[in-house]
Protein backbone atom coordinates (compact mmCIF):
# COMPACT_ATOMS: atom_id res chain seq x y z
CA UNK A 1 0.00 0.00 0.00
CA UNK A 2 3.10 2.06 0.58
CA UNK A 3 4.46 1.32 -2.41
CA UNK A 4 1.46 2.37 -4.52
CA UNK A 5 0.91 6.15 -2.26
CA UNK A 6 4.75 6.93 -3.09
CA UNK A 7 4.01 5.91 -6.54
CA UNK A 8 0.80 7.96 -6.84
CA UNK A 9 2.91 10.96 -5.45
CA UNK A 10 5.61 10.81 -8.13
CA UNK A 11 3.43 10.51 -11.33
CA UNK A 12 3.48 13.87 -12.57
CA UNK A 13 -0.14 15.65 -12.77
CA UNK A 14 -0.70 16.98 -16.59
CA UNK A 15 -3.92 19.00 -15.47
CA UNK A 16 -1.59 20.88 -13.56
CA UNK A 17 1.26 21.03 -16.01
CA UNK A 18 -0.74 22.74 -18.51
CA UNK A 19 -2.54 24.38 -15.83
CA UNK A 20 0.56 26.42 -15.17
CA UNK A 21 1.66 26.89 -18.51
CA UNK A 22 -1.72 28.46 -18.91
CA UNK A 23 -1.54 30.73 -16.49
CA UNK A 24 2.20 32.12 -17.33
CA UNK A 25 1.19 32.71 -20.85
CA UNK A 26 -1.73 34.23 -19.80
CA UNK A 27 -2.12 38.15 -20.47
CA UNK A 28 -3.10 39.52 -17.32
CA UNK A 29 -0.19 37.02 -15.81
CA UNK A 30 2.03 39.14 -18.63
CA UNK A 31 0.71 42.36 -17.29
CA UNK A 32 0.80 42.10 -13.35
CA UNK A 33 4.46 40.57 -13.86
CA UNK A 34 5.65 43.19 -16.30
CA UNK A 35 6.49 41.16 -18.79
CA UNK A 36 4.02 43.21 -21.68
CA UNK A 37 6.75 45.95 -20.75
CA UNK A 38 9.52 44.52 -20.94
CA UNK A 39 8.10 42.71 -24.46
CA UNK A 40 7.28 46.07 -25.77
CA UNK A 41 10.47 47.59 -24.95
CA UNK A 42 12.34 44.69 -26.48
CA UNK A 43 10.62 45.00 -29.44
CA UNK A 44 10.70 48.87 -29.74
CA UNK A 45 14.51 48.85 -29.46
CA UNK A 46 14.86 45.86 -31.77
CA UNK A 47 13.05 48.06 -34.43
CA UNK A 48 15.15 51.04 -33.65
CA UNK A 49 18.36 49.83 -34.60
CA UNK A 50 17.04 47.56 -37.42
CA UNK A 51 15.97 51.05 -38.87
CA UNK A 52 19.18 52.64 -37.58
CA UNK A 53 21.24 49.91 -39.32
CA UNK A 54 19.28 49.64 -42.30
CA UNK A 55 20.20 53.92 -42.78
CA UNK A 56 23.81 53.31 -42.30
CA UNK A 57 24.00 50.12 -44.45
CA UNK A 58 21.75 52.05 -47.30
CA UNK A 59 24.89 54.62 -47.60
CA UNK A 60 27.18 53.80 -50.92
CA UNK A 61 30.65 53.55 -50.37
CA UNK A 62 32.36 56.51 -51.18
CA UNK A 63 35.29 56.95 -54.13
CA UNK A 64 38.62 56.20 -53.60
CA UNK A 65 42.38 57.04 -55.30
CA UNK A 66 43.32 54.34 -57.63
CA UNK A 67 46.83 55.21 -57.76
CA UNK A 68 47.58 55.71 -53.94
CA UNK A 69 45.93 52.43 -53.03
CA UNK A 70 48.29 50.71 -55.82
CA UNK A 71 51.00 52.74 -53.96
CA UNK A 72 49.98 51.33 -50.49
CA UNK A 73 49.32 47.38 -51.58
CA UNK A 74 53.00 47.81 -53.03
CA UNK A 75 54.11 49.23 -49.17
CA UNK A 76 55.19 52.90 -51.11
CA UNK A 77 57.29 51.32 -53.39
CA UNK A 78 56.80 53.10 -56.95
CA UNK A 79 58.92 50.43 -58.70
CA UNK A 80 56.55 47.74 -58.16
CA UNK A 81 53.55 49.56 -60.10
CA UNK A 82 54.77 47.71 -63.43
CA UNK A 83 51.52 47.81 -66.33
CA UNK A 84 48.08 46.22 -64.68
CA UNK A 85 49.63 46.79 -61.60
CA UNK A 86 46.75 49.70 -61.05
CA UNK A 87 43.91 48.19 -62.45
CA UNK A 88 45.03 44.89 -60.61
CA UNK A 89 44.93 46.84 -57.37
CA UNK A 90 41.51 48.37 -58.22
CA UNK A 91 39.64 44.95 -58.87
CA UNK A 92 40.82 43.93 -55.46
CA UNK A 93 39.86 46.95 -53.88
CA UNK A 94 36.41 46.84 -55.58
CA UNK A 95 35.62 43.17 -54.55
CA UNK A 96 36.63 43.79 -51.17
CA UNK A 97 34.44 46.77 -50.92
CA UNK A 98 31.52 44.45 -51.80
CA UNK A 99 32.07 42.25 -48.92
CA UNK A 100 33.98 44.83 -46.22
CA UNK A 101 31.33 47.75 -46.67
CA UNK A 102 29.37 48.53 -43.74
CA UNK A 103 26.86 45.65 -43.20
CA UNK A 104 29.06 43.40 -45.42
CA UNK A 105 27.90 41.50 -48.37
CA UNK A 106 23.87 42.14 -48.19
CA UNK A 107 22.69 40.24 -51.88
CA UNK A 108 22.30 36.78 -49.87
CA UNK A 109 21.09 38.47 -46.53
CA UNK A 110 17.99 36.20 -44.63
CA UNK A 111 17.44 38.63 -41.78
CA UNK A 112 16.91 42.32 -41.12
CA UNK A 113 17.70 44.72 -41.65
CA UNK A 114 19.87 43.09 -44.54
CA UNK A 115 16.57 41.20 -45.78
CA UNK A 116 14.62 44.14 -46.94
CA UNK A 117 17.22 46.74 -48.30
CA UNK A 118 16.51 45.96 -51.66
CA UNK A 119 18.70 48.80 -52.87
CA UNK A 120 21.76 47.78 -51.52
CA UNK A 121 21.82 44.27 -53.42
CA UNK A 122 21.21 45.90 -56.92
CA UNK A 123 24.08 48.44 -56.16
CA UNK A 124 26.25 45.27 -55.39
CA UNK A 125 24.62 43.67 -58.57
CA UNK A 126 26.14 46.62 -60.82
CA UNK A 127 29.23 46.39 -59.06
CA UNK A 128 29.49 42.36 -59.43
CA UNK A 129 28.80 42.64 -63.16
CA UNK A 130 31.54 45.17 -63.56
CA UNK A 131 33.79 43.61 -61.80
CA UNK A 132 32.80 40.14 -63.62
CA UNK A 133 33.79 42.15 -67.18
CA UNK A 134 36.94 43.24 -65.89
CA UNK A 135 38.19 39.94 -64.55
CA UNK A 136 36.80 38.28 -68.00
CA UNK A 137 39.58 40.47 -70.13
CA UNK A 138 41.98 39.97 -67.78
CA UNK A 139 41.53 36.27 -68.40
CA UNK A 140 41.14 36.67 -71.97
CA UNK A 141 43.15 39.50 -72.95
CA UNK A 142 44.90 41.83 -70.77
CA UNK A 143 47.27 38.81 -69.12
CA UNK A 144 47.66 37.32 -73.04
CA UNK A 145 50.19 38.33 -75.60
CA UNK A 146 48.41 36.66 -78.58
CA UNK A 147 44.76 34.53 -79.13
CA UNK A 148 47.14 31.07 -78.84
CA UNK A 149 48.57 32.23 -75.48
CA UNK A 150 48.39 30.31 -72.00
CA UNK A 151 45.49 31.70 -69.75
CA UNK A 152 47.18 33.21 -66.48
CA UNK A 153 46.93 29.72 -63.46
CA UNK A 154 45.38 32.51 -61.01
CA UNK A 155 43.22 34.65 -63.26
CA UNK A 156 41.99 31.32 -64.18
CA UNK A 157 40.54 30.98 -61.04
CA UNK A 158 39.70 33.98 -60.19
CA UNK A 159 36.56 34.79 -63.12
CA UNK A 160 34.67 31.49 -61.93
CA UNK A 161 34.84 32.65 -59.05
CA UNK A 162 33.50 35.70 -59.24
CA UNK A 163 30.93 34.67 -61.14
CA UNK A 164 29.52 32.16 -58.57
CA UNK A 165 26.07 32.75 -57.85
CA UNK A 166 25.55 36.14 -56.18
CA UNK A 167 22.69 34.99 -53.51
CA UNK A 168 24.22 31.90 -51.74
CA UNK A 169 23.83 31.93 -48.45
CA UNK A 170 24.68 29.10 -47.29
CA UNK A 171 27.38 25.86 -48.62
CA UNK A 172 28.91 27.62 -49.65
CA UNK A 173 28.08 30.94 -49.08
CA UNK A 174 28.61 33.47 -51.76
CA UNK A 175 31.21 35.59 -49.55
CA UNK A 176 33.36 32.47 -48.90
CA UNK A 177 33.65 31.83 -53.02
CA UNK A 178 34.21 36.02 -53.79
CA UNK A 179 37.23 35.38 -51.16
CA UNK A 180 38.73 32.86 -53.19
CA UNK A 181 38.48 34.84 -56.00
CA UNK A 182 39.81 37.89 -53.98
CA UNK A 183 42.91 35.56 -52.85
CA UNK A 184 44.13 34.27 -56.66
CA UNK A 185 43.62 37.71 -57.71
CA UNK A 186 46.64 38.85 -54.88
CA UNK A 187 48.39 36.06 -56.33
CA UNK A 188 48.67 37.53 -59.86
CA UNK A 189 49.26 40.93 -58.30
CA UNK A 190 52.17 39.37 -56.87
CA UNK A 191 53.14 37.75 -59.63
CA UNK A 192 53.60 40.87 -61.77
CA UNK A 193 55.72 42.37 -59.81
CA UNK A 194 58.23 39.85 -58.85
CA UNK A 195 61.50 39.39 -60.82
CA UNK A 196 60.69 36.11 -62.22
CA UNK A 197 60.67 36.05 -66.02
CA UNK A 198 57.20 34.94 -68.00
CA UNK A 199 55.33 34.75 -64.31
CA UNK A 200 52.44 37.13 -64.85
CA UNK A 201 52.02 39.39 -67.62
CA UNK A 202 49.73 42.17 -68.04
CA UNK A 203 49.96 43.59 -72.10
CA UNK A 204 48.69 47.24 -72.62
CA UNK A 205 48.03 46.80 -75.76
CA UNK A 206 45.11 49.21 -77.96
CA UNK A 207 43.25 46.23 -79.18
CA UNK A 208 42.80 44.85 -75.32
CA UNK A 209 41.77 48.00 -74.63
CA UNK A 210 39.57 48.26 -77.18
CA UNK A 211 37.73 45.07 -76.68
CA UNK A 212 37.52 46.07 -72.86
CA UNK A 213 35.81 49.29 -73.96
CA UNK A 214 33.01 47.07 -76.37
CA UNK A 215 32.10 45.29 -73.44
CA UNK A 216 31.52 48.69 -71.70
CA UNK A 217 29.63 50.02 -74.51
CA UNK A 218 27.03 46.83 -74.54
CA UNK A 219 26.21 47.61 -70.73
CA UNK A 220 26.57 51.63 -71.18
CA UNK A 221 24.05 50.77 -73.66
CA UNK A 222 22.14 48.33 -71.73
CA UNK A 223 21.49 50.68 -69.36
CA UNK A 224 20.91 53.85 -70.69
CA UNK A 225 17.88 51.78 -72.61
CA UNK A 226 16.47 50.24 -69.27
CA UNK A 227 16.74 53.59 -67.53
CA UNK A 228 15.01 55.27 -70.28
CA UNK A 229 12.16 53.01 -70.13
CA UNK A 230 11.10 54.33 -67.07
CA UNK A 231 8.72 56.45 -68.29
CA UNK A 232 7.58 54.26 -71.42
CA UNK A 233 9.01 53.88 -74.75
CA UNK A 234 8.11 53.13 -78.62
CA UNK A 235 10.85 51.56 -79.91
CA UNK A 236 11.34 50.42 -83.53
CA UNK A 237 13.01 46.80 -84.45
CA UNK A 238 16.41 47.89 -85.98
CA UNK A 239 17.89 43.69 -85.09
CA UNK A 240 18.43 43.21 -88.60
CA UNK A 241 19.46 46.84 -90.00
CA UNK A 242 22.34 47.21 -91.89
CA UNK A 243 22.53 43.67 -93.57
CA UNK A 244 20.06 42.24 -95.79
CA UNK A 245 21.06 39.15 -95.49
CA UNK A 246 20.45 38.52 -91.31
CA UNK A 247 18.25 36.09 -90.13
CA UNK A 248 16.74 35.97 -86.55
CA UNK A 249 15.19 32.77 -85.04
CA UNK A 250 12.00 34.55 -84.39
CA UNK A 251 9.74 37.10 -85.76
CA UNK A 252 9.39 40.24 -83.37
CA UNK A 253 6.99 43.35 -84.48
CA UNK A 254 8.33 46.47 -86.21
CA UNK A 255 7.76 48.97 -83.08
CA UNK A 256 7.78 47.59 -79.25
CA UNK A 257 6.33 49.20 -76.20
CA UNK A 258 8.42 48.96 -73.40
CA UNK A 259 7.81 50.22 -69.64
CA UNK A 260 9.70 49.48 -66.84
CA UNK A 261 7.41 48.42 -63.39
CA UNK A 262 6.99 51.15 -61.13
CA UNK A 263 8.14 48.77 -58.55
CA UNK A 264 11.24 48.09 -60.38
CA UNK A 265 12.56 51.68 -61.29
CA UNK A 266 14.68 52.16 -58.24
CA UNK A 267 16.13 48.38 -58.71
CA UNK A 268 17.33 49.79 -62.12
CA UNK A 269 18.73 52.99 -61.04
CA UNK A 270 21.12 51.41 -58.21
CA UNK A 271 21.98 48.86 -60.52
CA UNK A 272 23.39 51.01 -62.98
CA UNK A 273 24.60 53.46 -60.54
CA UNK A 274 27.14 50.49 -58.97
CA UNK A 275 28.16 49.45 -61.97
CA UNK A 276 28.97 53.05 -63.10
CA UNK A 277 30.39 53.26 -58.96
CA UNK A 278 32.71 50.31 -60.35
CA UNK A 279 33.91 51.45 -64.01
CA UNK A 280 35.37 55.19 -62.36
CA UNK A 281 37.52 52.94 -60.34
CA UNK A 282 38.69 50.94 -62.90
CA UNK A 283 38.74 53.67 -66.40
CA UNK A 284 40.83 55.93 -63.85
CA UNK A 285 43.18 52.81 -63.20
CA UNK A 286 43.64 52.06 -67.08
CA UNK A 287 44.12 55.64 -68.16
CA UNK A 288 47.33 54.80 -65.58
CA UNK A 289 48.27 51.44 -66.99
CA UNK A 290 47.76 52.64 -70.74
CA UNK A 291 49.27 55.91 -70.40
CA UNK A 292 51.77 55.38 -72.90
CA UNK A 293 48.86 53.96 -75.49
CA UNK A 294 46.34 56.80 -74.68
CA UNK A 295 49.28 59.33 -75.50
CA UNK A 296 50.43 57.84 -78.45
CA UNK A 297 46.60 57.86 -79.80
CA UNK A 298 46.14 61.08 -78.40
CA UNK A 299 43.16 59.56 -76.41
CA UNK A 300 43.89 60.81 -72.91
CA UNK A 301 41.60 63.88 -72.93
CA UNK A 302 38.58 61.52 -74.54
CA UNK A 303 39.29 59.10 -72.00
CA UNK A 304 39.13 62.16 -68.93
CA UNK A 305 35.91 63.32 -70.63
CA UNK A 306 34.38 59.56 -70.25
CA UNK A 307 35.83 59.56 -66.37
CA UNK A 308 34.19 62.74 -65.90
CA UNK A 309 30.47 62.00 -67.55
CA UNK A 310 30.36 58.59 -65.64
CA UNK A 311 31.51 60.75 -61.89
CA UNK A 312 28.16 62.86 -62.16
CA UNK A 313 26.30 59.51 -61.96
CA UNK A 314 27.24 59.71 -58.61
CA UNK A 315 26.53 62.84 -57.40
CA UNK A 316 24.34 62.63 -54.39
CA UNK A 317 20.32 61.86 -54.18
CA UNK A 318 19.26 64.76 -52.29
CA UNK A 319 15.55 62.83 -52.79
CA UNK A 320 14.39 60.04 -49.92
CA UNK A 321 13.20 58.59 -53.02
CA UNK A 322 13.68 57.94 -56.32
CA UNK A 323 11.34 60.39 -58.53
CA UNK A 324 9.98 59.08 -61.70
CA UNK A 325 8.33 62.07 -63.53
CA UNK A 326 7.39 62.47 -66.76
CA UNK A 327 10.13 63.21 -69.37
CA UNK A 328 8.92 67.33 -69.42
CA UNK A 329 6.75 67.31 -66.02
CA UNK A 330 7.10 69.23 -62.90
CA UNK A 331 8.58 66.59 -61.18
CA UNK A 332 12.02 65.29 -61.56
CA UNK A 333 12.89 61.37 -63.16
CA UNK A 334 16.04 60.58 -61.53
CA UNK A 335 16.02 57.63 -64.07
CA UNK A 336 16.45 59.63 -67.03
CA UNK A 337 19.10 62.14 -65.59
CA UNK A 338 20.86 58.55 -65.15
CA UNK A 339 20.42 57.61 -68.40
CA UNK A 340 22.01 61.02 -70.08
CA UNK A 341 25.00 60.76 -68.12
CA UNK A 342 25.47 57.40 -69.28
CA UNK A 343 24.33 57.82 -72.97
CA UNK A 344 26.85 60.58 -72.96
CA UNK A 345 29.82 58.23 -71.54
CA UNK A 346 28.67 55.92 -73.94
CA UNK A 347 29.17 58.02 -77.26
CA UNK A 348 32.57 58.86 -75.83
CA UNK A 349 33.82 55.39 -75.42
CA UNK A 350 32.45 54.77 -79.12
CA UNK A 351 34.76 57.76 -80.29
CA UNK A 352 37.91 56.30 -78.37
CA UNK A 353 37.45 52.85 -79.62
CA UNK A 354 37.34 53.99 -82.83
CA UNK A 355 40.76 55.78 -81.86
CA UNK A 356 42.55 53.03 -80.53
CA UNK A 357 41.67 51.07 -83.53
CA UNK A 358 43.08 53.72 -86.07
CA UNK A 359 46.46 52.63 -87.06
Amino acid sequence: MDTQESASVKKPNLGAKVTQVATYYNPRTWKEKGLWWTAGLFLVTYCIIVVVLGVIWSKSPSDFDVRQHALDVAKNNPQKLVPGYVTTATAIRIAETLLDKPGGYLSNDMTPPGVYLDNVPNWEFGVLTELRDLTRSMRTDFSRSQSQSVEDKDLQVAEPQFNYNSESWILPSTESEYRKGIEAMYRYLGRLADDQPQDGQFFTRSDNLSRYLESVEKRLGSLAQNLAASVGQTRFNTSLAGDPSAQQSKPTPDQSQFKTPWTKIDDVFFEARGYTWALVHTLRALEIDFASVLQNKNAVVSLKQIIRELENTQEFIWSPVILNGTGFGMMANHSLIMASYISRANAAIIDLRNLLLQG
